[in-house]
């Protein structure tokens, strides 16, 4: 009888052994689990503070730049009835001047003459 014990003994050292392992690894692998979840959560957390900060200082950015000015509407055009005498005048002074070349001047002075 003793003979049909041992077995039975030898392969119940084994189940145990093979739980042992087993249970060894099933804790080994719920450790790394939590280990890699806190990790991720870290990392969830830094990326999440590095956005707040990039908003807050977009924000603060876009507070420091002023609007655009608004510029001055453009002169009112001279009346219609300014006379032949002074808008030659004015062409003369800019031909002078240099802001108008001879055959521009030589145009807007016909034009003023026709029209």
């Amino acid at each position: 009888m003793l003979r049909r014990r041992r077995p039975l003994v030898r392969a119940a050292g084994v189940v145990a052994t093979t739980a042992v392992v087993a249970g060894t690894a099933g804790a080994v692998h719920h450790h790394q689990q939590q280990k890699y979840a806190g990790q991720n959560a870290a990392a969830q957390q830094q990326q999440d503070l590095a956005y707040q900060q990039g908003m807050a200082d977009a924000q603060a950015q876009q507070q420091q730049y002023a609007p655009p000015p608004q510029y001055a509407p453009p002169p009112a055009p001279a009346p219609a009835g300014t006379d032949l005498t002074s808008q030659l005048q004015q062409l003369a002074q800019l031909h002078t001047a240099g802001v108008l070349s001879d055959a521009e001047f030589a145009a807007a002075k016909q034009k003023l003459l026709a029209g």
